[in-house]
């Protein structure tokens, strides 16, 4: 008996790579099921169907028709995002590339888990704005793309494929039509064994019935008659969960919070429509030709009408009672032995439901949110039943017990223990141990980020994580490329198996190991346990600005990841570039703990004008460290952990300036006042309530951060006090405004029609339209060269109409499109000067292009 459940336990690590588990390691609190949603549930488990929904961008996904899918059809449904929504704007904070895409990740989560859809993503980087696909596979590997799509198609298996974009100029964005036209070529490339044949040693090909384009009223002329067009009602009310999947919709919709996406919620009739781009026609049914039912499974026909009894005879008032009809099923599909796709995934299905049913509760908790590698951890874990059902604990299997626990085999770095304990109903089972993280642990940077990529891809590794079972060949000991790609976060650093018997049959179920604290304002909050190493190294400031040969002061924070950690700390300078002190001894006691230090960086005779980079790097015990730590924090998310690279940009350049005080009133949130403060400016942050008369005079610019005019509803009734500043000699600035959502229908002290044209290469040819004018000349001369090096895009959401009091400065044009005029507009206002700029200042800034910050001098200094 003791060998069944060790070999039971053992076996369930194999499952550890599926999609479930890993959905299950996210950081988030426990799941709780009421009545409803287990009765939905089970209706689920007699539905054997699939869809995969497939665009460019977080918050291209229709909500509504995955929340439709999910739990009106109860399909499985998933969503396939190519890119991580790295090139965006962020409308909550100040992360942008990289932070941005972590943020845009978990939003998609923490949408799913709302709509019922699954998550998934290529590894195609968003490069920003992109006009056309033939721009967007210049820079996206359009191969290793496909290849990504038909790993997802083969290993989901879905019946009907969507696109949320037609593959034509319809769609908008060039990485909107790429899209659809990969998953065009990848309907056909996932069934063709010649395809990627490299998959075929995980998965097999899979031909799925139909390809459509989820098309819509903004896809489609004025007066088109849709009739021609197959389509469903998607507004539908579902009973069991008290909502219609329009406000379901509008919930997870809400969730793109960086984007600005707030939905409010639609009820009634939803019509969706759809164009078949590939395989057979749907006519009637959205599914039509696929067998929904168990007898798509040969000899499942049977386990359907069983699910049926169930829900037949299911007491919402008692859920319990429907876990022995479901251990029946599940004795019925261990039968099949995995003969099919379907067969694991509803199996998955009901381990959950008994979960469900029996309200159990399984926990392992850390007392500390990180480790090292090798590091030792206390963590709690509780088992509790909350049903008359009996229920016995019977193996627990936790990484490297310490001290061992009584009746403990030790299996590679795992211990596995026999506990045999009666679960009794709403009584829990606490046992407090420690674990050591395994020596060969990946610091916790998200997989994706690990290596370093290029501009439109990203890199995953050949082995992405590592588990300890040496002494086990037929266990896998690690998780290979293939096995992780397409997942949407890491895999949990620990987790912990148990083993439960229920009316003798044992179930396993795997939890991570995660933190948890209490909130005095949130409550209960949970983060995932996060590995780091031993010491973290963060540069203060994102570029360092050298206009003269003066030195600057580089603040470098140390930060110990355990306790007692020393070394010495130096800086990796270019040819040319000096540090005092050449190095630093440090010490850190505590766990955590943190220590500023500071270097003096000058540049010499031999240091190059532009842009270079330094680095900071800790030695410790032989081994040098130059990864930082970074939190994301936001209420709508799980707290994510980044080690980005201790690099600093370091930019020399000819500079001069005029004025001194700058006040700054932030829109979206960007880094342009440090930029400003890295030159030499004084900048105050101004509140809406610092904007009057009085306190304006003080200032010799004022510079509105981007999207002021989309996020500060207070501008409606300050924009008078701001004119009046520049009519009385003031200097106003303002950064870019999206065209749709201003708080007021004029920026300007002259009419401008606000768009969303833009320059998308970054370093476009520029015209100089009035080269004798002051943004050119004073105090800086702007040559073509100041436009070198820039980053994603030029500019962005420029003007397409103005008044002819306004001047135009440059010109520029991505290939083929005509030349767009107004990414600065100047107007003389009273005795002062207005300046609309859409350049994309707030990227090139914090990246150390040397010309941005020209161009921005030359700016605030305009009248000085």
């Amino acid at each position: 008996m003791r060998l069944r459940f060790l070999r039971a336990a053992l076996s369930a690590l194999l499952l550890f790579n599926s999609q479930f588990l890993i959905e299950k390691a996210h950081a988030q609190a426990p799941k709780t099921w009421s009545s409803s949603e287990i009765l939905l549930g089970l209706k689920k488990l007699n539905v054997l169907g699939s869809a995969l929904y497939v665009a460019a961008h977080p918050d291209d996904e229709n909500t509504r028709l995955i929340a439709y899918l999910a739990n009106g059809r109860l399909v499985e449904t998933g969503y396939l995002s190519c890119t991580r929504g790295d090139g965006g704007q962020n409308l909550i904070g100040p992360e942008l590339r990289e932070g941005l895409g972590v943020i845009r990740t978990q939003e998609l989560l923490a949408a799913r888990r709302i709509d019922g859809g699954r998550q998934f993503f290529t590894r195609a980087n968003d490069l920003g704005f992109s006009k056309t696909p033939e721009e967007t596979f210049t820079i996206w590997d359009k191969e290793q793309v496909l290849a990504d799509m038909v790993w997802l198609i083969r290993q989901r298996r879905p019946d009907v494929l969507i696109t949320r974009f037609p593959p034509d100029a319809r769609a908008g964005h060039g990485h909107h039509t790429a899209s659809a036209m990969l998953a065009i070529e990848a309907f056909s490339a996932a069934a063709d064994p010649k395809r990627f044949p490299e998959q075929l040693q995980y998965v097999q090909p899979w031909q799925a019935k139909r390809l459509l384009w989820n098309t819509g009223s903004f896809f489609v002329k004025p007066g088109e008659d849709m009739s021609q067009y197959f389509k469903l009602d998607a507004g539908g009310f579902n009973p069991l969960l008290g909502q219609s999947y329009g406000e379901i919709a509008a919930r997870s919709r809400s969730q793109h919070r960086s984007q600005g996406f707030g939905s409010s919620a639609q009820r009634g009739e939803a019509p969706e429509y759809f164009q078949l781009l590939k395989g057979e026609p749907a006519k009637t049914d959205l599914f039509d030709g696929v067998d929904l039912t168990w007898n798509r499974v040969p000899g499942g026909a049977a386990i359907g009408k069983m699910i049926d009894e169930v829900i037949r005879k299911y007491d919402p008032a008692n859920p319990s009672a429907s876990v022995a009809g479901l251990l029946k099923v599940r004795a019925e599909i261990d039968k099949l032995l995995n003969a099919s796709f379907w067969d694991s995934e509803k199996g998955q299905e009901v381990n959950e439901l008994v979960y469900a049913c029996l309200g159990l509760s399984l926990s392992a908790v850390s007392q500390e949110s990180a480790a090292i590698p090798d590091g030792k951890l206390d963590i709690a874990v509780e088992a509790l039943n909350r049903s008359s059902v009996p229920v016995k604990l019977k193996v627990l299997q936790v990484p490297a017990i310490e001290p061992p626990l009584p009746k403990l085999q030790t299996v590679g770095n795992m211990a596995i223990q026999e506990v045999n304990v009666e679960l009794a109903n709403g009584k829990s089972l606490l046992k407090k141990t420690a674990i050591t993280i395994p020596a060969n642990q990946y610091v916790s940077q998200p997989y994706w980020l690990r290596e370093p990529g290029t501009i439109g891809m990203y890199k995953v590794p050949e082995v992405v994580e590592n588990f300890s079972w040496p002494e086990h060949p037929h266990i896998a000991n690690r998780l290979e490329r293939w096995e992780i790609l397409g997942n949407p976060e890491n895999v949990s650093v620990n987790q912990v198996l148990f083993t439960v018997e229920v009316a003798g049959v044992p179930l396993n179920y795997t939890v991570p190991v995660q933190y948890k604290s209490t909130d005095p304002v949130e409550g209960e909050k949970y983060r995932p346990l996060t590995v780091v190493p031993p010491v973290m190294v963060n540069v203060g400031g994102h570029a360092y600005v050298f206009a003269d040969n003066q030195p600057k002061t580089v603040p470098v924070t140390l930060r110990a990841g355990k306790a007692g950690v020393k070394g010495t700390l130096a800086l990796s300078l270019p040819k040319g570039w000096t540090a005092e002190p050449a190095s630093i001894p440090f010490e850190l006691a505590a766990k955590d703990a943190e220590q500023t230090v500071q270097f003096r960086v000058q540049p010499g005779a031999g240091a190059a004008e532009g842009k270079s980079e330094l680095r900071a790097v800790a030695t410790v015990e032989g081994q040098a460290y130059s990864r930082g730590y970074q939190t994301i924090a936001y209420s709508h998310i799980p707290t994510q952990t980044l080690f980005p690279e201790a690099v600093a940009p370091l930019v020399k350049l000819d500079l001069r300036r005029k004025g001194q005080e700058i006040g700054y009133l932030m829109g979206a949130g960007d880094e342009v006042p440090d930029a400003l403060r890295q030159i030499g400016y004084t900048v105050t942050l101004l509140k809406p309530e610092d904007i009057t008369d009085q306190n304006l005079r003080r200032f010799d610019a004022v510079v509105l951060g981007v999207r002021a005019y989309n996020t500060l509803d207070r501008l409606k009734t300050l924009q008078p006090t701001l004119l009046k500043y520049v009519e009385q000699g003031g200097n106003l600035v303002v950064q870019y405004v999206v065209n749709r959502g201003t708080v007021l229908p004029q920026i300007g002290p002259y009419p401008l029609t606000l768009s969303s044209d833009r320059v998308t290469v970054e370093n476009a040819p520029v015209t100089f339209l009035n080269p004798s004018q002051p943004l050119l000349n004073t105090p800086n001369k702007i040559t073509s060269k100041d436009f070198e090096g820039w980053v994603q895009e030029q500019g962005l959401y420029y003007p397409s109409q103005w008044d002819p009091k306004y001047q135009t400065v440059l010109s520029s044009q991505d290939p083929g499109e005509t030349a767009k005029q107004s990414a600065i507009l100047v107007a003389d206002y009273g005795k002062g000067h207005y300046i609309y700029t859409g350049l994309s200042l707030f990227r090139e800034l914090p990246a150390g292009v040397p010309g941005a910050y020209r161009l921005l001098t030359n700016m605030v200094s305009l009248g000085k």
